[in-house]
């Protein structure tokens, strides 16, 4: 376990102890007592038996010191290990279980490391998360009021055409944009050296095996498909780091470019960068780009996140998920927000992936056991 506390606001050090099991990805937990919550050690993705007993023994040590949990947090997906476990403990301990939407929770876990007691305007981006409709969400503006969160608007859904198969290959994200933007005809060509191409192109236009996802990792991953840059991922995140790297190399040499003129539309809440996507379809510099998409993405974005800030009354932005790994979109977005005049609040000590989310699911708990 490690040493290091997170001391949460003074309305907390006399609450019951909660536990909280964590995510699939990059899995640790939290637990927390006396107003001290404590992070686990980050045991992995629990797709081995080693992870999955690694998490069942970090579990106990944090259930040492904590004594009995009242309330057990996991994540919505009743499929995972961590849900699993925490159901089977807390039904044995006696405690509630208390599953946490994936988003709901990335959010929380920024409202907690800043002790902020109050409702903010949430924006989550990552790969993947269960959502409440059972469709795999990752690009999330919430309203999230301790236990409480409302799904304002998402990214518009791309299609996944295979399935998980389309987040490890982005030719097929890429693909799925062509389609969407009437321009089928073009994946033959482009993605000529993929042995699956017309296979993809079927799929896509019979709407087979294509199940439609709001994840703001696809988006990236479309972009980088669509730019030539990364088409096969070897390894977590790969296109989406590519895109960084090369936007990065622009940006050093030229600066940020514009945002692209109606790179973007709103609509019910829903954030369509399809018109973006056009644009890199047709570019001939990757670099550039690259470059052109981040500049772009973070505009949207703040004018998204300000609108329901308005429209709420709200004057705190939190951001939280994976997607922030990304330097030029945390500070990009932070720039434009503050320039808004928006209070932005993201990750402190922990990072802003899945292995900070169980402090979400905690304060979640925590909360829950006010009302």
């Amino acid at each position: 376990m490690n040493s290091g506390a997170i001391a949460l606001p003074a309305p907390f050090a006399t609450a019951a102890p909660v536990l909280a099991a964590g995510a699939w990805f990059k899995n640790s937990l939290c637990g927390v007592k006396s107003g001290l919550a404590r992070m686990s050690r980050v045991v992995g993705d629990l797709n081995t038996p080693e992870a999955c007993i690694a998490h069942e023994e970090e579990a106990e040590k944090l259930r040492s010191w904590l004594g009995h949990p009242a309330v057990i947090a996991h994540d919505l997906h009743p499929d995972f290990h961590s849900s699993r476990q925490a159901a089977a403990t807390a039904a044995k301990l006696g405690a509630i279980a208390l599953p946490v939407q994936h988003h709901h929770a990335h959010i929380a876990s920024v409202c907690a490391e800043h002790g902020h007691l109050g409702p903010v305007i949430g924006l989550a981006l990552d790969g993947v998360g269960l959502g409440t409709d059972n469709a795999p969400w990752g690009g999330e503006l919430l309203l999230v009021d301790g236990a409480r969160f409302e799904r304002l608007g998402h990214l518009a859904p791309l299609a996944l055409p295979g399935g998980d198969r389309a987040a490890r290959e982005p030719w097929r994200m890429a693909a799925a944009v062509l389609h969407d933007l009437g321009r089928g005809d073009e994946v033959l060509h482009r993605f000529a050296g993929e042995p699956a191409a017309a296979t993809v192109l079927a799929m896509l236009e019979k709407g087979v095996n294509c199940p439609r996802t709001s994840s703001a990792g696809r988006l990236f991953d479309a972009a980088s498909g669509l730019l030539g840059l990364c088409l096969k991922m070897e390894m977590d995140a790969e296109a989406a780091i590519r895109l960084e790297q090369e936007a990065t190399c622009w940006i050093d040499a030229h600066g940020w470019p514009p945002a692209t003129a109606d790179g973007w539309r709103i609509e019910a809440g829903v954030l369509d960068l399809r018109p973006l996507l056009v644009q890199l379809a047709n570019e001939g510099d990757a670099q550039q780009g690259a470059a052109r998409f981040h500049a772009t993405l973070v505009a949207a974005l703040a004018q998204w996140a300000e609108g329901a800030c308005i429209d709420h009354g709200i004057e705190t932005l939190a951001i939280g998920g994976g997607c922030f790994f990304n330097h030029l979109l945390a500070i990009g977005l932070r720039r434009d927000c503050e320039a808004r005049g928006l209070r932005v609040l993201a990750p402190i000590n922990l990072v802003p992936g899945d292995a900070g989310l169980a402090l979400g699911q905690a304060w979640v708990a925590l909360h829950h056991l006010e009302n």
